[in-house]
């Protein structure tokens, strides 16, 4: 997030859409959504294994509702023209399927809360600070006036989520099924039905026979992270990095203006005045002459080739004497190298 920020502060003039501020800042926004979701998954992984732990269970919901909301935010942009023109559909189409899924997670964790853990357990003033943050902030409660005591009213309140959890799931479900390239990613299918099924699980114990009239309504969950990922600028000067290109060679030679073609490996002896060929230049070495009749020459090579590998060791970006040095420490066995051969550039067709 922090170089996709660099790069829409400092690059105004983007040579392609991409690279457009409105796409840097769709991907700040997608690696930060990202992010606050490995928040969340590390809060799961660390929570009780048990759902008895109320306190632990409304931060998970609040963790899962900020995701939400996060993956909310990508979706929206992703949406908007003129992001919405090259951005791949899949792309757009993952992002909706995560903010459903998250969203209906918080409900999930919400009704864990309420039906799963005792209502002595935790006091209203903790739970009501696990839901603040703090008892003095001005933010409003997810659950509006707090959490209900009475096991009935927990158990209805508890319900009620759980049915926003399972149309939340089964969106996540509709919208996964639509996108051809997203029916191919089976384990996200797998988690997806794996939610839903607790989901129904957990729907069917509270689901009593007299239960005639519902008119609980779920509110939504009010988002809230005890981690917001913190966005930064990498510093390049303190990364040393290799080049992607530095494997094909000095651009001199290895680039797209020329057409060449390897030759060998081919054997060369050592004969009575050396290997017949003479050497020039640095990275890569050319062969400078061939002598007629000598060992180059019956091996194959020409002048104008470039030593591009020497006893199977790359030596594109060798000097001139680390060449040299190889070639006079070579006995009589001989070495084996491989070369360049520049081909003529094609001839533009006529009009």
């Amino acid at each position: 997030a922090g170089a996709f920020s660099l790069l829409r502060e400092n690059f105004s003039r983007a040579p392609s859409p991409d690279m457009s501020p409105a796409s840097l800042s769709m991907l700040e926004r997608l690696m930060t959504a990202q992010a606050q979701e490995c928040v969340f998954e590390g809060l799961l992984l660390s929570s009780p294994e048990g759902p008895q732990d109320c306190l632990a269970q409304l931060r998970l919901a609040q963790e899962a509702a900020q995701v939400a909301a996060e993956y909310r935010q990508v979706h929206q942009t992703m949406a908007q023209p003129p992001v919405r023109d090259y951005v791949p559909f899949p792309w757009t189409t993952l992002a909706h399927v995560k903010e459903e899924y998250f969203r209906a997670l918080a409900h999930y964790h919400a009704a864990m809360a309420l039906c799963d853990s005792p209502p002595a357990e935790v006091d209203f003033p903790m739970r009501q600070q696990a839901l603040r943050g703090h008892p003095a902030a001005s933010e409003p409660e997810p659950w509006g006036t707090g959490l209900p005591q009475k096991p009935e009213e927990r158990r209805k309140l508890g319900k009620a989520h759980l049915k926003r959890s399972i149309l939340g799931q089964e969106e996540a479900l509709r919208l996964h099924a639509v996108g051809r390239a997203l029916r191919t990613v089976d384990l996200l299918q797998a988690v997806l039905t794996q939610a839903l099924r607790r989901s129904l699980a957990k729907y069917s114990e509270l689901d009593l026979e007299d239960d005639f009239l519902e008119t609980t309504e779920a509110p939504d969950i009010q988002p809230k992270t005890q981690q917001k990922p913190e966005i930064r600028a990498p510093s390049f000067s303190r990364v040393k990095v290799t080049d992607i290109f530095q494997r094909l060679g000095p651009l001199s030679v290895f680039s797209a203006r020329n057409r060449w073609r390897l030759v060998g490996p081919v054997h060369v002896t050592r004969g009575e005045a050396g290997f017949g060929l003479t050497l020039r230049g640095d990275a890569p070495v050319l062969i400078a002459a061939v002598i007629p009749g000598g060992p180059a020459a019956a091996a194959g090579l020409h002048e104008g080739d470039y030593i591009v590998s020497l006893n199977g060791q790359p030596c594109k970006w060798w000097r001139h004497a680390e060449v040299v040095a190889q070639l006079r420490g070579v006995g009589d066995e001989g070495v084996s190298l491989q070369v360049a051969t520049l081909l003529p550039r094609a001839e533009p067709p006529g009009t």
